[in-house]
């Protein structure tokens, strides 16, 4: 907070599963306001998004146009942050028009390119405002990773699986790209061949990964989101997972998120780098 001010807050897909969980945090938070709340659901502007979400009144509209509570960020004194969950086809426009109001943006939708982000960097860049993308706010995912990261330099052979809920819109999940990306920054290339490999069936051995990484993904209702990292040697599996059970498990990496971007000046790509 600058000056006891607290961080003013927009929630950019407001009413969807994230979101929902991201105003009850916001609203709990003693060194954050939420100032706005917008969905693309034209038929819920101007209900307060409290009552929508079942906490009771906040005094906050919903509004179907985000450029309109960004320009609201702008005349707080504090400058704002804009967190965004909402659809990979919309994204990149909401980061960029953010960044070019000078809201900070805190992402958590997947499915930006690499190419994508990296014009969203130098965009941020050269208007000195923060932005953080983080394919995951999960504290126990980014200590998986970690854990990934040890044993890679151990085993040779490693495959991802991820498995989410069939109403993703995105395959492969930003985590599963994330963690592939992480292990490739070692500089070594993945399960060497033993034999030829032929798929009878297109795709059948997932999709591949950087440094030869496969990467499977798997949609079902009654799943939320898991990943498992499983590194194979003679005489030896060894598997880390990690289970989301509540979407409430976000929201701590999520408020951190809010707290650090105001901080930044460029953007940073993966939450880990703030911790």
């Amino acid at each position: 907070m600058a000056e006891n001010h607290p961080i003013p807050v927009v929630v950019s897909g407001a009413v969807g599963k994230m979101g929902r969980e991201v105003i009850k945090a916001v609203a709990q938070a003693p060194d954050m306001t939420l100032i706005g709340a917008v969905d693309a659901n034209p038929s819920l502007r101007g209900q307060d998004i409290g009552d929508i979400i079942g906490i009771g009144p906040l005094e906050v509209p919903v509004l179907d146009d985000l450029q309109s509570v960004l320009v609201l960020a702008t005349q707080e004194k504090v400058q704002g942050v804009v967190v965004d969950f909402t659809h990979p086809d919309a994204v990149y426009e909401n980061v960029r028009s953010a960044i070019a109001y000078g809201v900070r943006p805190v992402v958590g939708t997947t499915g930006l390119s690499a190419e994508q982000i990296q014009e969203l960097a130098d965009f941020a860049e050269k208007a000195s405002t923060g932005c953080l993308i983080a394919p995951n706010f999960a504290i126990g995912v980014l200590l998986m990773q970690q854990a990934a990261i040890q044993a890679s330099r151990y085993f040779d052979h490693v495959e991802i699986i991820e498995l989410h809920h069939n109403q993703k819109a995105d395959a492969p999940s930003g985590t599963a790209i994330k963690t592939a990306e992480m292990l490739a920054e070692l500089g070594k290339t993945y399960n060497p061949p033993s034999v030829p490999e032929k798929e009878t069936i297109q795709g059948a051995r997932g999709g591949l990964g950087p440094e030869n990484i496969p990467i499977h993904s798997v949609r079902l209702p009654g799943l939320l989101a898991h990943q498992e990292i499983i590194f194979g040697a003679p005489g030896q599996i060894y598997t880390l997972r990690h289970d989301t059970t509540d979407r409430a498990c976000y929201m701590p990496g999520v408020l951190l998120g809010i707290r650090k971007v105001t901080q930044l000046k460029s953007l940073v790509y993966g939450l880990e780098k703030l911790l």
